[in-house]
């Protein structure tokens, strides 16, 4: 009854649906287990920000990069701005996601050199427009001058690898494209604490305009990887649900089909009994037939001899 299963047809059909199990059962956890990392990350995030400020030597220092743990820590740093070796990083959106323009990155020379002399650390003052020349140094704002204190989210150092922004040569003067703290260690000639601060506010206030800045990371989404995982592990249901349908469909078919040839046949051979019946009644008939005939005539002759 299920021998078209060794059929090559059948054969192949098992044995993806087969495959098809672990497969979509492998999915299904790689989206939980996003799930799961963005649901850590959102908290980390959270934790971060509600956390008291700290000085930011007590996260970082020089050719030390943040720990992940306290990516988004509140900071704060106390220095001057070196406004010459300012310089802008390119391709980078605005708080309404749309307006693509430049972050401004000016080293903060500490006050007290963060228990080394002459240290610096990258301040992210904010967004710009792009404006017209993208060759150019942009109009920027001006830093504060004098000593200020800072206050804004430890961040770390951004990379190819981390981004997946290309890190492009040949750039305009004083333009980068990632905000690296070692690339500007180079240029500045200085030593400069790992990662950078995301300015989130100043003291004292500047008169004049300022760069946007940076709005605080998203971390109340967590996205559609628990759906897409409890879809991955349906379909691994549907897989050996749906083969076992299948079975039932082609068996029910093939079963129709043969009693309907069977029933078929019989029809056929009760049809032919019936034409058989029929030529030997015709037959008997026809011989009857000639029998009267043969009798009559002898009968006809005879009074054809009387007269």
């Amino acid at each position: 009854m299920y021998r078209f299963l060794l059929s090559r047809q059948w054969v192949c059909l098992t044995l993806l649906a087969l495959a098809l199990i672990p497969a979509t059962v492998e999915l299904g956890f790689w989206q939980f287990h996003r799930h799961e990392a963005r649901v850590a990350h959102n908290n980390l995030i959270a934790d971060s920000l509600a956390a008291p400020a700290v000085p930011v030597t007590e996260l970082t220092g020089v050719g030390r990069q943040p720990a992940d743990s306290v990516r988004f820590r509140t900071v704060t740093a106390t220095g001057s701005y070196d406004t010459e070796h300012e310089v802008v990083v390119r391709q980078r959106t605005a708080a309404d996601e749309n307006s693509i323009g430049y972050f401004v990155l000016t080293p903060l020379v500490l006050k007290d050199g963060g228990g080394q002399e002459g240290s610096t650390v990258l301040v992210n003052r904010g967004w710009i427009e792009a404006g017209g020349d993208l060759t150019k140094f942009p109009e920027v704002p001006a830093a504060p001058e004098g000593q200020i204190t800072v206050t804004g989210r430890m961040m770390a150092d951004e990379t190819t690898a981390d981004s997946g922004i290309k890190d492009k040569p040949g750039l305009p003067p004083r333009q980068v494209m990632l905000i690296n703290s070692e690339q500007q260690s180079e240029v500045l000639d200085k030593p400069v604490l790992g990662g950078y601060i995301q300015l989130t506010e100043f003291t004292p206030k500047a008169a004049g305009k300022q760069p946007q800045p940076v709005p605080e990371p998203d971390h109340d989404s967590i996205g559609a990887h628990m759906a897409y995982a409890v879809q991955w592990w349906l379909f691994t249901a549907c897989a050996p649900t749906g083969w076992v349908i299948l079975v039932r469909r082609e068996r029910r078919d093939r079963a129709a089909a043969a009693k309907a040839g069977t029933a078929a046949e019989s029809a056929d051979g009760t049809e032919t009994a019936r034409t058989a019946a029929g030529a030997e009644g015709a037959e008997d008939r026809n011989h009857g037939q000639d029998a009267e005939t043969d009798a009559e005539t002898p009968a006809v002759g005879q009074g054809a001899l009387g007269k």
